[in-house]
């Protein structure tokens, strides 16, 4: 009897180990490497997806979600219509409160909304809702945008809306604290080392498949990679094509790249001389740099030359009659002379560094290419935060920039606002540009749309300070303990990542 208690309690002490071992209950940590700094928690304040926005999506909940596939699927709102040509109605779920306590409801969907469009919020977003001409309060769990004309890609925009509590906002500083309805809530924000989220117990969604997600800084591609193969993070991006296949030959990670939608450029500044007013100086440059050569000896062939203009063909307004500027350095020696510089140039190329992929690479084959032709460039590399601080918030572009743009509603009206006069990015003024693009807004017709998005693309083409490279892939590389849903439009998140 008694050796059968002690088989028994031994029996049971095993069962107890062994389900201990399985418990899904165990803590189970990602942690994701950044190749630039997250500058601020405030989604307000940015509108950077592959870092700031990717870590404050963690924390909030959009009113439209956009899952790994690209396609719009419920966030807050569960269901959304138009009403009329000047109206969006949005459904929301019932219940949902942020971690404080605070309702998430119209009432704070509505205060959100107008804290962007306060000009004494300073929002980097504004101009994504400045077409929103009032917000009116249905019920607790009804909304309504009333816009200034139509807005056809509103839902695709909400998306990018990143819902904040109004009393907690109004009483903390969202650059470096935050406090959210999201799946996470955070621990910890070292700006330039690491960010520390933990899942949220009472979290009102699914799940979430991680107890513990960190995202490190590491702008270093080769000590991303090392820190992968040491097993130190599990997931990481941006770095040069030609590691893909290392990564792969060291067998303790997998790696590969996906189709990016983020198109790469050199934006002239338009504002100021030598650039001012002068398209033969524009088209020159343009003809003055080989594209498929950087395509093939930098990026293996994976990019997407750009058909001279800001859109890939997954964009809604993508212009199939553009092609891509070809290499021509006899004509673009002639049009530099045309354009009052037959004895040369000499400009800056102002260069974001742990931004985008092989960044500085590329900007030294330009500097080579264009000296052929008789440009001298200087290039001028900073940290990215610094760059945007000093292009956007400074206004303060120098001669011209290596600079990416995509937009997550893949509707050609996001970016195309960016060349628009009153956007802060644009350093280009065109009246008719401008008219154009608003006219393209203010309709519901998506073949009057499609026309006049023809239109402008063609004119960015042809008359606009604007040198149109490529679409870069986005590369990633994941440790054998995870499987992350890649996708091309720059957002990094946890949801979009499962365990093995």
């Amino acid at each position: 009897m008694r050796n059968r208690a002690h088989s028994l309690a031994a029996a049971l002490a095993f069962a107890m180990s062994s389900t201990a071992l399985l418990s899904p209950a165990l803590a189970r940590d990602l942690t994701i490497a950044l190749s630039s700094n997250v500058n601020t928690l405030d989604p307000d304040k940015s509108t950077t997806v592959g870092t700031d926005l990717s870590v404050a999506a963690h924390i909030y909940t959009p009113l439209v979600d956009r899952g790994p596939d690209l396609k719009l699927r419920p966030g807050l709102a569960t269901k959304w219509q138009a009403i009329g040509d000047t109206a969006w109605q949005f459904t929301l779920r019932e219940g949902v409160t942020f971690s404080n306590g605070e309702k998430l409801d119209a009432e704070a969907v509505k205060w959100n909304v107008e804290r962007v469009l306060d000009p004494k919020t300073g929002a980097r977003n504004k101009p994504w809702f400045a077409a929103i001409n009032e917000v009116r309060v249905i019920s607790p769990t009804t909304v309504e945008f009333v816009t200034k004309g139509a807005y056809p890609d509103l839902p695709d925009q909400m998306s990018m809306f990143l819902l904040m509590p109004p009393k907690w906002t109004q009483q903390n500083n969202p650059s470096v604290a935050a406090l959210g309805s999201g799946p996470y809530e955070l621990v910890r924000f070292a700006s330039g080392d690491r960010i520390v989220l933990k899942a949220r117990q009472d979290y009102w969604g699914e799940k979430p498949a991680f107890d513990n997600v960190t995202f490190r800084i590491i702008p270093e591609d080769s000590s991303r990679i090392a820190a992968l193969q040491a097993g130190d993070v599990d997931l990481i991006t941006g770095f040069p094509t030609s590691e893909i296949a290392r990564i792969k030959a060291g067998g303790k990670a997998e790696a590969s790249s996906v189709a990016g939608t983020r198109g790469m450029f050199i934006k002239l500044n338009g504002l100021k001389a030598p650039f001012k007013d002068n398209p033969k100086l524009w088209r020159a440059l343009n003809l003055g740099i080989d594209r498929k050569a950087i395509n093939d000896g930098l990026l293996d062939g994976l990019a997407q030359i750009s058909a001279c203009q800001p859109l890939s063909s997954v964009y809604f307004g993508y212009n199939p009659d553009l092609k891509p500027v070809p290499y021509d350095p006899a004509e673009a020696k002639k049009l530099l002379a045309e354009a009052g510089f037959a004895n040369g140039l000499t400009m800056d190329l102002e260069v974001p560094t742990g931004r985008y992929i092989q960044a500085s690479d590329i900007a030294q084959v330009v500097a080579s290419q264009l000296g052929e032709i008789g440009v001298t460039v200087k290039l001028r590399e900073m940290e990215f935060g610094a760059f945007m601080n000093k292009y956007i918030v400074g206004k303060n572009l120098g001669d011209s920039a290596y600079f990416g743009l995509g937009w997550p509603t893949l509707d050609a009206g996001g970016l195309l606002n960016f060349w628009e006069k009153e956007n802060p990015q644009s350093y280009w003024e065109n009246d008719s540009f401008n008219e154009d693009a608003k006219a393209a807004r203010s309709t519901n017709n998506p073949i009057r749309r499609l026309g006049l998005y023809r239109k402008l693309t063609k004119q960015l083409c042809e008359d606009s300070p604007s040198i149109f490279m490529f679409f870069t892939p986005i590369t990633y590389a994941q440790s054998k303990t995870i499987t992350w849903q890649a996708r091309g439009d720059d957002w990094v998140r946890a949801i979009d990542i499962k365990t093995r």
